[in-house]
């Protein structure tokens, strides 16, 4: 019996549901087993999703642990032909979230993973930019070091520049404010930056300007998730 595997997403924002597909509830009552990132919110989120739902009646495990171990859960229960569910905290599993680890082991063992529509703070954020979104890249997270991160933002510059493509990147949401101040001081005042922040939240922000255009005004995203995009 083959294990099938689906990657379910989660919102961006918990106040607002209708950003996710009704098939997803389909696809999770479906599931045996669920490898989640943090059981206590994913049992929040499937309350919220449905009421009635019998949450116990999943047998559940935790992503951040022991990766030995948790490949051998993951690889016992692909051998046994369940039907996996794989639920991280926002957006989508294994892009920019935890997920990726089991779906290569997926892959390995000759599951079938099933991809669920679902919103991607990238993705979502890149089509509102009006940069680049025929050549992008996804960066992560910059160096925390200053000096690191300075000569990472000047690699980023280039490399949009010589390619002509966006480059995308993140910040935990409390180190926000220090990382585009030191966008503004060290990026080209023609470089286009766009900040998307609460992402299909009420409050929602999505503007694209130039690093000079920025200069001239303040914005405090202290605590707001948050996404940058650069385009040189």
């Amino acid at each position: 019996m083959t294990a099938t595997i689906y990657l379910i997403p989660t919102y961006l924002h918990e106040s607002n549901l209708e950003v996710l597909p009704a098939y997803l509830l389909e696809a999770i009552e479906k599931c045996a087993v669920l490898f989640v990132e943090n059981e206590r919110t994913a049992r929040r989120y499937l309350k919220q999703l449905k009421k009635e739902i019998v949450i116990d009646h999943f047998e559940w495990f935790g992503i951040q642990k022991d990766e030995a171990s948790l490949l051998q859960q993951f690889r016992q229960k692909l051998k046994e032909g369940k039907s996996i569910g794989i639920i991280s905290e926002a957006g989508c599993p294994g892009v920019a979230d935890p997920g990726q680890l089991l779906v290569a082991a997926a892959q390995e063992a000759g599951a079938q993973v099933i991809p669920l529509v679902g919103p991607s703070s990238i993705l979502l954020s890149l089509m509102a930019s009006g940069l680049n979104g025929q050549q992008f890249s996804f960066i992560g997270y910059l160096p925390i070091d200053n000096g690191q991160r300075i000569k990472a933002i000047k690699e980023l510059e280039n490399e949009s520049q010589r390619k002509n493509s966006t480059q995308i990147f993140i910040e935990t949401p409390y180190r926000n404010n220090q990382l585009l101040e030191t966008l503004l001081k060290q990026c080209q005042p023609q470089t286009k930056l766009c900040i998307a922040a609460d992402i299909t939240a009420g409050e929602e922000f999505i503007k694209t300007k130039t690093i000079q255009q920025w200069q001239k005004e303040t914005i405090d995203l202290h605590k707001r998730p948050a996404i940058f995009l650069l385009k040189r």
